[in-house]
């Protein structure tokens, strides 16, 4: 039965008579030879026998999947399935609505269901929202390091990112921002609703009073990411939406950072844009089950997502304090890092000119996956960076992957 399994996963294969085999190594497509950098991370974390130190997934020390498939069946027996049952392409009410609440703190900062777009992933939502607001050609100016992701969908789009580095104190260069402001046509500013990722940082509140004030006078759309907003050690924190004019304010986030794989949708919340927003969802035509939907629904409703939310920023602080001591005793004399706010990954510099991607081409050879910081720029910034994972799965000797690592860093050194 396990080989069974096994072999619908395309990791071994079957032979008449003789039993199951392996699949050699060669013939999986082995990655790592290409130019583009981001591909060759994607390819070797789906590798069997990785140490995957690249990722960012919360949800991977403590999901709500189980709970939300078993939700899932409860459902599908009170709601059966209705043949005809009229089409939301918005997104199912009941999550729109539980949204809207929870977004809600104040009747002039309120949101109503009307407001809430939900898709079938965060790219297909962005790319929406890129359509909405003519972003092809246009300027938006985001915060740097920057999601990779992210970085790809506006680069495709022929959006031209401008990058506002983030300080060390966690918040924006305000008189840099004014000159850009002043000098560049920006269509669209995207700033981090609290923790910035991949650093983990969060703007000091003064700091964010500032640039929301600017904004605010400047006149341009603001994009909030709040794919993190929920994963602050410290939850509750000033939000740019907490200062910002709703009706030049979108937001967005998903739910995938914070249940797991079983909820990969993505949302927007925007006032001004409903009409468009609504054609737009309505010709992508996003199928997506209402059922899944309902069920989200009720773990925001009956509680269990904020309980779920405490357990598992606990088991992240702790994770990242583990991570933290062991990079400190191991290469406290070869890297600086950020000490994490919240989230899943740690950002590190090298205190010694290196080649990070030498770094990365070494480890991949002993079965360790990182991120080179690079991958969160589109301009050439972070090239001495790299963004590190504390969550992990599998029996991995972790002390022996940063030995590695701290290898790697003196092999590569350009001094």
């Amino acid at each position: 039965m396990e080989y069974s399994l096994l072999e619908k996963e395309g990791r071994v294969y079957s032979v008449a008579k003789s039993g199951y085999y392996a699949f050699p190594v060669s013939s999986i497509n082995t990655p790592g030879g290409g130019n583009d950098l981001l591909e060759t991370v994607y390819a070797n974390a789906r590798r069997p026998g990785m140490l995957v130190m690249s990722s960012d997934e919360p949800a991977l020390l403590q999901s709500l999947d189980s709970p939300l498939l078993l939700l899932e069946r409860e459902l599908l027996r009170q709601y059966p399935r209705q043949p005809h049952s009229s089409s939301q392409p918005c997104g199912e009410l009941e999550l729109r609505t539980a949204l809207a609440a929870r977004y809600t703190t104040s009747p002039v900062r309120c949101w109503h269901a009307d407001d809430v777009y939900i898709g079938a992933d965060l790219r297909g939502v962005l790319e929406i929202l890129i359509a909405v607001l003519c972003l092809k050609g246009a300027t938006v100016l985001v915060e740097s390091p920057c999601d990779w992701t992210i970085l790809r969908l506006l680069q495709q789009a022929d959006v031209q990112v401008i990058e506002l580095a983030v300080q060390a104190n966690g918040g924006l260069d305000l008189e840099r921002l004014k000159e850009l402001l002043g000098t560049e046509p920006v269509r669209l500013v995207m700033v981090s609703s609290g923790l910035n990722m991949p650093r983990g940082s969060l703007a000091p509140d003064d700091n964010r009073r500032a640039i929301a004030q600017l904004l605010e006078r400047h006149g341009s759309w603001v994009l909030e990411n709040d794919c993190y907003g929920e994963l602050g050690f410290e939850p509750d924190g000033l939000r740019f939406r907490d200062l910002l004019d709703p009706d030049r304010l979108i937001v967005f986030s998903g739910f995938e950072k914070i249940i797991g794989p079983e909820a990969p949708y993505g949302y927007l919340l925007s006032r001004p844009l409903r009409g468009e927003l609504q054609r737009q969802f309505l010709l992508r035509s996003f199928r997506l089950s209402p059922i899944r939907q309902k069920a989200i629904a009720r773990l925001y409703s009956n509680g269990r997502i904020d309980q779920h939310l405490q357990v598992l920023r606990r088991l992240l602080k702790d994770r990242k304090v583990q991570m933290t001591q062991l990079l400190q005793e191991r290469l406290g004399d070869a890297l600086h890092f950020v000490e994490p706010q919240g989230g899943a990954t740690i950002w590190l510099r090298s205190l010694r000119q290196v080649d990070v991607r030498g770094v990365f081409q070494r480890l991949l050879k002993h079965q360790v996956v990182i991120a080179p910081g690079e991958l969160f720029s589109l301009q050439g910034l972070h090239t001495q960076h790299l963004r590190l994972s504390h969550t992990f799965v599998g029996d991995h000797d972790l002390a022996a992957a940063l030995g590695l690592l701290g290898d790697a860093l003196r092999l590569e050194s350009i001094d």
